[in-house]
């Protein structure tokens, strides 16, 4: 046939479709995306939106609304050139780019939404047949028309679309007697007396005009059954949208032409009086525009139905079976029977409404995703027929304005509905691998922070921890690890690194299974860290070498964190790190903890902060401390600064300073000076002083060359009269600095 070639060559018929039992772009996407644009609305509500604002106006409607189903066209065009589209249609391309939980909260309304859709189609077939008969039952006949059209869909997609070919037909019959009955007939004009409706904002007309083109995605729903949905999905969508932006622009011309604006206003079928030969060549089409659009619905609502099943977000019976030529029957069961139950709710209209409100929902959220995944800057975005990132932003601007401006409370209650689907689904789902955009748009956040962070200096007010713990085996080390987010509080980044000491091939370490592990440990304890692994030959160097790479940009890590060691020498090896360390502008906390103290919420603790002098790495300790009363688990706790004078001056001067730097610091602390007496060593008083309490913070020296391990012995016997202990030595520039300005003396 001329027409099936002419088809064919556009791209619109695969010669394949029948042999593969798939469909192809014509009877898959173009005729039940055309047939869904082209029905209601345009039969009976187009007159009054032209008998309201007028023809210049209507045509600004026209175009502002096909502006907007253009762009989520071409948005949705893009995600199918780039990906497969698997059943199930807008759920499957919004699953696959912002994970389940957002495709489960689109999806489950947008099914209920498509199923409800049946009915409503129903309705309105059957208050249309009272023009023929006037005492036609509206709910019967609208029971046995949703009946009808689950029998005719049953038969198969192919089937059923290929009945809505002489439907086609039948709007083009209707379009053209319409043109014509415009152009040879008499103008028609209101009877006198009659008065036309109050007008109305272009707003509210506009609203009531947009539905007549959201049904772009009705070929879209059939993503499974298509033969090349790739192709088929642009193609086909946005030729309807186009051939639909058309005839939307003629068919206010000729009922223009055709009569005035009171009787478009009055009439809903002036269409009868204006097309040759009056209702019988309008209402066929009418007819086959509103059955055809409900056989699409039944045909979409149960493999949106079945793709969340198949995701295990649904009951798995009604996954049903996928190949060429099956239909989801017990999904289309399940839609049949909310359709039909649906019909003894009587009034739709507010159903309608709410239903209107998920399809645009979905809209906005594909052209959402078309935007998020070209800001990514994901390598796999490389769609064959691409859009600009603004376009598809502004297409979901417009999809959720317009969701305001037809009905604010059921776009609210919409999105509350959504809401908490997400919700529930986001505690419940599995985490799929297919890789959703989120990682992608967090990547790209990043990348962009991290060159603004790297092109702006440190300072000694925006300086914070970034922890990098090393431990042998996180496991046996939790309460290491846990001290060091503690201190950074969730300021800072935190890495726990497990240190292998060894030849790389040797040693028997799966290291990415080995990081896997960690993280999933430290998760179950509520640890925000990152887990890492290095094999290092050598304890000093592979401390060094870490510490230097660890990070990027301004998120290196600048404080390294390690245990109490088992043995002396151990510790002397720390010791031996202290000036390279400082050298690399890191500072270093050795900590000696205890793992059977448990700290609550509601315990007050103590944390005490041995004094020696901000240039003394007073003000690190300090701002260590605060941190850690930041943590709900230290939100009671008390700070304590402790001082040993050696003589009443010397413990009157480091009152006075602490009076004045308490206030300006900002810190709320106490202040305990103790005059040492004869006899009474330094480590007896702090080990009096400070035996019970929760966290001791002493600074850290820099022993001499050769000297490590006499500094070691002390700190020793020292850390043994403490439970919790902290020797922090500040590494960083800002040394004397981190807690206050520099105008206190």
């Amino acid at each position: 046939m001329p027409f099936a070639k002419l088809l064919n060559k556009l791209g619109l018929f695969k010669k394949n479709a029948s042999s593969s039992g798939k469909l192809g772009t014509f009877l898959g996407v173009f005729t039940p995306t055309i047939l869904t644009i082209l029905g209601v609305i345009m039969y009976l509500r187009f007159g009054w939106v032209v008998g309201q604002v007028g023809l210049f106006k209507t045509i600004l409607i026209v175009l502002l609304a096909n502006l907007i189903t253009l762009l989520t066209s071409l948005s949705l065009s893009a995600i199918a050139t780039n990906s497969h589209v698997g059943v199930g249609g807008a759920y499957y391309m919004i699953s696959r780019s912002l994970g389940l939980e957002i495709g489960g909260a689109i999806g489950f309304p947008l099914y209920v939404s498509q199923a409800l859709s049946v009915t409503l189609y129903a309705f309105g077939l059957a208050e249309s047949l009272k023009f023929v008969w006037p005492d036609v039952p509206i709910s019967s006949a609208a029971f046995l028309i949703i009946v009808a059209v689950a029998i005719l869909s049953f038969r198969g997609a192919s089937f059923a679309l290929r009945a809505q070919l002489p439907v086609m037909a039948l709007i083009a019959i209707s379009l053209l007697a319409l043109a014509s009955g415009a152009f040879t007939g008499p103008s028609l004009q209101s009877p006198a007396g009659t008065i036309a409706i109050d007008p109305v904002g272009f707003w509210v007309v506009f609203a009531v005009f947009f539905p007549a083109v959201t049904g772009i995605m009705a070929g879209l729903s059939m993503s499974g059954d298509l033969a090349e949905p790739r192709q088929a999905i642009p193609r086909g969508s946005v030729a309807a949208t186009l051939v639909g932006l058309l005839v939307y622009l003629a068919v206010p011309v000729l009922l223009f032409v055709g009569a005035d604006s009171a009787s478009l206003a009055d009439d809903p079928l002036i269409w009868t009086r204006i097309a040759m030969f009056g209702p019988w060549l309008v209402l066929p089409g009418l007819w086959g525009a509103i059955f055809s659009s409900a056989v699409g619905s039944m045909l979409g609502a149960p493999r949106t139905l079945q793709a969340l099943a198949l995701d295990r977000l649904g009951p798995r019976w009604l996954a049903g079976e996928i190949k060429p030529g099956t239909e989801p029957k017990a999904g289309m069961i399940v839609t049949l029977v909310i359709s039909l139950l649906a019909v003894f709710l009587g009034d739709l209209n507010t159903v309608a409404t709410v239903a209107t409100m998920f399809f645009l929902s979905v809209y906005g959220t594909v052209n959402l995703v078309s935007a998020l995944e070209y800001l990514s800057g994901n390598p796999s975005w490389r769609p064959t027929l691409n859009i600009h990132w603004s376009l598809s932003l502004l297409g979901g601007i417009g999809c959720f304005g317009v969701m305001l401006l037809i009905h604010w409370p059921a776009t609210v209650f919409a999105m509350t509905v959504e809401l908490a689907i997400w919700l529930f689904l986001k505690r419940r789902v599995r985490k799929d691998s297919w890789g959703d955009v989120w990682r992608d748009l967090y990547e790209a956040l990043i990348r962009w922070a991290l060159v603004k962070l790297n092109a702006r200096p440190m300072t000694a007010r925006n300086w914070r921890p970034h922890m990098l713990v090393f431990v042998s085996n996180v496991e046996k080390r939790l309460d290491l690890a846990r001290f060091g987010a503690w201190f950074a509080e969730n300021r800072g980044v935190v890495s726990i690194c497990e240190l292998y000491q060894g030849d790389i091939l040797e040693l028997n370490v799966d290291v990415v299974a080995r990081e896997q592990q960690i993280n999933s440990v430290l998760k179950s304890h509520g640890i925000v860290a990152f887990g890492e692994v290095n094999i290092v030959q050598d304890l000093e160097r592979g401390v060094l070498a870490v510490a230097q790479s660890n990070g990027i940009a301004g998120m290196a890590s600048n404080t390294v964190l390690v245990g109490w060691p088992d043995d002396l020498s151990r510790l002397v090896r720390f010791l031996r790190v202290i000036r390279p360390l400082k050298h690399l502008n890191q500072s270093l906390i050795i900590g000696k903890t205890n793992p059977l103290v448990s700290f609550r919420e509601d315990q007050v603790q103590d944390i005490h902060v041995w004094w020696g002098g901000l240039k003394r790495n007073g003000d690190l300790m300090l701002l260590l401390a605060y941190l850690l009363t930041r943590n709900p688990e230290w939100r009671h706790a008390k700070i304590r600064i402790l001082s040993i004078a050696s003589n009443e001056l010397m413990k009157g001067q480091t009152e006075r300073f602490l009076a004045q730097l308490i206030p300006e610091i900002r810190i709320d602390a106490d202040v305990d000076v103790t005059l040492k007496s004869e006899g009474e060593s330094v480590t007896e008083i702090m080990h009096r002083e400070s035996a019970h309490a929760d966290t001791v913070l002493l600074g850290l020296a820099t022993p001499n060359d050769g000297d490590e391990e006499n500094y070691a012995e002390r700190l020793a016997e020292l850390a043994a009269g403490f439970q919790n202990c902290f020797f922090v030595h500040n590494g960083s520039l800002f040394l004397g600095d981190l807690v206050t300005p520099e105008q206190v003396e």
